[in-house]
């Protein structure tokens, strides 16, 4: 499962084998989350949690939708078009 993005001490990722639409998964502390990126801008979307308060939640989605056309391309780099 490659690591596609940091944000802080959380690993943001998108598993090689993993079907469509395009999503990440995001770990970290012992928590896990996964949310819809809604490419090509987003916005990012929560899918589920497992964990993260509503604070850590709030601050994953605005740190990955300030990268959300990074985190698409790499979306599309490993799955191909969505």
């Amino acid at each position: 499962m490659p690591t596609v993005l940091w944000l802080g001490n959380l690993r943001v990722m998108i598993r090689t084998n993993d079907h469509s639409p395009p999503h990440i998964h995001v770990v970290g502390n012992a928590h896990e989350a996964k949310f819809a990126l809604n490419c090509p801008r987003g916005p990012v979307t929560l899918v589920e949690n497992y964990g993260f308060s509503l604070s850590e939640v709030t601050r994953i989605k605005q740190g990955t939708q300030k990268n959300v056309v990074v985190l698409c391309n790499a979306w599309e780099k490993i799955h191909g078009q969505s």
